[in-house]
């Protein structure tokens, strides 16, 4: 894909934050690049990229880096859309908003997630607006996401430890939550 250069230049920071050894600092150096390109709302990404599904919030892999280090995702979310408690399938995430605001509730598992009933324990809601970041770093990965804004959609950027392709969501039941592996896909 042709991506104007400012996308380009984003990228080789990636190339060179995800070569740090150290996860914390890996993801703390990725959280900084997305907040220094994303924090003043300019439009970088392809027009095509941040366009709203009416049935459910859009998924477009960005990039895919070809020593398989990571991947970039662009995730639209229309106004009322949002995910089921999900992981990440136990790899590490940074996450920002490139337009909009979104909030993400953050939850403690208890116990274990091989159990029939799966507990959790709700922890905090973040709001974050343009160029805001956080990471998610296994095992503190369990969370929600959604569109905050009333009216209009929501544009984030995900860069995963690897192409994310399945992780599982938590269903609320009596008891508890059942885990279900959901396969991912991109929105055309």
């Amino acid at each position: 894909m042709d991506y104007c250069p400012k996308v380009c230049a984003f990228l080789k920071e990636l190339d060179e934050a995800v070569d740090v050894e150290s996860l914390d600092a890996r993801c703390e150096r990725v959280k900084s690049i997305l907040e220094d390109v994303f924090h003043n709302g300019e439009d970088l990404l392809p027009p095509e990229f941040i366009v709203p599904h009416p049935e459910k919030y859009a998924r477009r892999l960005l990039h895919r880096d070809p020593a398989g280090r990571y991947s970039v995702v662009i995730m639209v979310w229309g106004v009322g859309q949002g995910t089921f408690l999900h992981d990440h399938a136990g790899e590490w995430c940074v996450e920002c908003v490139y337009r909009g605001k979104i909030s993400v509730t953050s939850y403690d598992l208890i116990g274990s997630e091989s159990a029939a009933l799966v507990q959790f324990k709700e922890e905090k809601t973040i709001m974050a607006g343009t160029g805001e970041a956080g990471a998610l770093i296994p095992p503190f990965e369990y969370h929600t996401i959604a569109n905050a804004l009333p009216s209009e959609p929501t544009v984030t950027v995900h860069v995963y430890g690897h192409e994310l392709e399945w992780c599982n969501i938590f269903i609320p039941g009596e008891g508890g939550w059942t885990k279900e592996r959901r396969e991912l896909s991109y929105t055309a």
